[in-house]
């Protein structure tokens, strides 16, 4: 069983250093997400203390349910989609890795050297992030089997990170100047944000009232999380937190979840519901490098690192957390769930992937 440890307070942590940009570097050389602040850094990459809180930068890059008996992986091809903005038609041929209780379909974009899948609705609508054969991460949502690429005006490196069931899509970009801003993208119209004073802003997760969650890093480089609603900007910071914190969704009864560095650099899950922070790390996990994504029934995916160092995602519900893998690969992330029980992330095989994981039907005796 893993942790929940309440907490009452309203005190701030100090933020965390150099995030977006540095992430940014990070992430883009094939690593995990970073929040613009999503994932954190590959093992590999990682150097104690951990210098920032993990955000999806990419969105940046990230259930395994204990599966009993998995059968055979399966790869979904999608045709070709247009860029900037038009919608292609694709057709997914999936080829489901079955397991007791989800069948996976691998997401590709086509031509793409990298794919993720990082935002999802209860329509089954899929938003994430792409690089296409120049090096250059753009935007997609992808909605009954069709592609239709998105970069905001001005955008040099475009994520795609939440989508409400609204068809609201929200994310992430880095300007000429490699600034980094945040973007609302409703049905074509593009809004641009950024919080007050901030150096950079990262939207991380958007609900149907169209609240808004993510991180920005103040003036002296610290990272907090913030939440946006009905034009206000509010700070949110995780008791204990002193490297970092970032808000990573929010869910239609503005429960918040996300992570936070303490002073050892570890991260760390956290729930923030009703005024009171809980903190989320799954039993065991050497490093729990968060919770993003919460559907409106209570149900929190993220994931982890075990003691070896592997990366799983996790999904938890009711207090009870189970791990999620991809079948065969050895990087997985979970990073949204909507209400039909289905998650996307990312995993490693033979390159970045993002995928959709679909509860199999209960079999009757």
């Amino acid at each position: 069983m893993g942790y929940l440890t309440e907490q009452r307070s309203s005190s701030r942590g100090r933020g965390n250093r150099s995030m977006q940009g540095d992430r940014e570097k990070r992430r883009d050389h094939g690593g995990r997400p970073s929040c613009d602040f999503f994932h954190s850094r590959p093992r590999h990459e990682r150097n104690r203390p951990i210098p920032h809180a993990k955000f999806s930068e990419e969105g940046e890059e990230t259930l395994k349910y204990k599966i009993l008996g998995v059968l055979v992986l399966v790869v979904l091809s999608v045709a070709v989609a247009l860029a900037q903005g038009p919608t292609s038609t694709s057709s997914t041929t999936p080829a489901a890795a079955a397991s007791a209780s989800l069948s996976f379909t691998a997401i590709n974009f086509p031509g793409a050297t990298r794919t993720r899948a990082l935002g999802l609705n209860d329509v089954g609508d899929i938003v994430g992030d792409f690089l296409d054969s120049s090096g250059v991460l753009h935007g997609y949502v992808l909605s009954q089997g069709n592609f239709t690429t998105f970069d905001p005006p001005g955008s040099i490196q475009t994520r795609g990170l939440a989508i409400n069931n609204r068809g609201v899509i929200g994310g992430t970009f880095l300007d000429s100047s490699h600034v980094r801003h945040s973007y609302l993208l409703n049905h074509g119209v593009f809004t641009i944000f950024d919080f007050p004073s901030a150096t950079g802003t990262s939207l991380q997760g958007i609900n149907d009232l169209d609240q808004v969650v993510g991180a920005y890093v103040d003036a002296t480089g610290n990272t907090h999380g913030f939440l946006l609603s009905a034009g206000n900007f509010t700070t949110i910071d995780a008791p204990g937190a002193v490297q970092g914190s970032v808000a990573g969704g929010i869910n239609d009864r503005g429960q918040i979840v996300g992570n936070f560095s303490d002073a050892s650099g570890i991260s760390h899950g956290f729930l923030l519901s009703a005024g009171n922070f809980m903190t989320i790390d799954f039993p065991g996990a050497l490093d729990t490098s968060a919770a993003f994504g919460i559907t409106a029934n209570g149900e929190i995916v993220g994931f982890y690192d075990d003691s070896n160092g592997v990366i799983h995602g996790f999904t938890l519900i009711a207090g009870n957390f189970s791990t999620v893998d991809f079948p065969g690969a050895f990087l997985t992330e979970a990073v949204r769930a909507n209400e039909a029980g289905q998650m996307v992330g990312i995993y490693n095989l033979a390159g970045q992937h993002g995928f959709l994981a679909t509860p199999n039907p209960i079999q009757k005796p």
